[in-house]
């Protein structure tokens, strides 16, 4: 399997391209970042793009799909969730649907939560496993539930949990932003899993978010090297992933 990656330097977005070998079929999956590291990587292998794949509707992750369907006349692929969103998809998407592309075979997992069309990428190329989760997972941490178009935390945790930890534990992953991680590594390592699925809670701290009272659970890492914070509304007891840089403790 053939991965090209293009980064933002600054909001460490990802996007990727995905060959089956040298002169073969590939497919795009998101368009969020400069274009030229994927046009070179698929000039320079040869390959023949067959489809794009739109993870979620966040402007850092679909600036350029438009470019790319029209530069290689390919489809543009998304849940329908996602659509009115991105400014239409060529191919809506329930998930679950599974392309043949080359020797490539790939699946797109409906993962909400982040937004409530998001979806992650599997694919599979022989022995090999590659997941592109977009914005729900990263190595060592993991989405927010506040950006635009969320579903919130159960989601989220259950998307996480159930769907992307239950793949092969040798699976690599592709993130959204910043670096790559495995399956096995996020269930071993990843604090926000460890907490989530503990058989108690951890001990709550008083904080705030723009001046509301919460109960802090875990302040952990993130992608850009701040942190995010697990939290529970004392007034429902509902649960939300935040940016740490809001969250204040008392």
């Amino acid at each position: 399997m053939l991965i090209t990656t293009s980064q933002d330097p600054q909001a460490l977005s990802n996007s990727y391209v995905v060959g089956d070998r040298v002169g073969g079929q590939a497919v795009l999956i998101d368009g969020g970042t400069a274009c030229a590291p994927i046009h070179k990587g698929i000039a320079d292998q040869s390959l023949r793009p067959s489809h794009l794949f739109v993870t979620h509707r966040h402007p850092d992750h679909i600036q350029f799909i438009g470019e790319y369907a029209q530069r290689y006349g390919i489809p543009i692929c998304g849940h329908r969730l996602e659509a009115e969103a991105c400014g239409g998809f060529d191919l809506e998407l329930e998930g679950g649907e599974i392309f043949q592309c080359g020797e490539l075979r790939v699946q797109a997992l409906h993962i909400p939560g982040h937004t409530a069309g998001h979806i992650a990428v599997f694919v599979e190329h022989g022995d090999e496993r590659a997941l592109f989760p977009a914005d729900t997972l990263f190595k060592g941490t993991v989405g927010g539930t506040r950006g635009v178009g969320n579903t919130g935390f159960a989601d989220l945790r259950n998307s996480i949990l159930n769907v992307l930890l239950q793949l092969p534990g040798d699976t690599r992953i592709y993130p959204g932003h910043a670096g790559p991680s495995t399956v096995s590594f996020e269930r071993k390592e990843n604090p926000y899993v460890r907490a989530w699925t503990a058989e108690e809670l951890p001990a709550a701290q008083a904080g705030t978010f723009r001046g509301e009272a919460l109960e802090l659970l875990l302040r952990g890492p993130d992608y850009d090297g701040g942190t995010k914070c697990w939290v529970r509304w004392p007034d429902t007891g509902l649960f939300d992933v935040l940016p740490g840089s809001r969250v204040s403790s008392l």
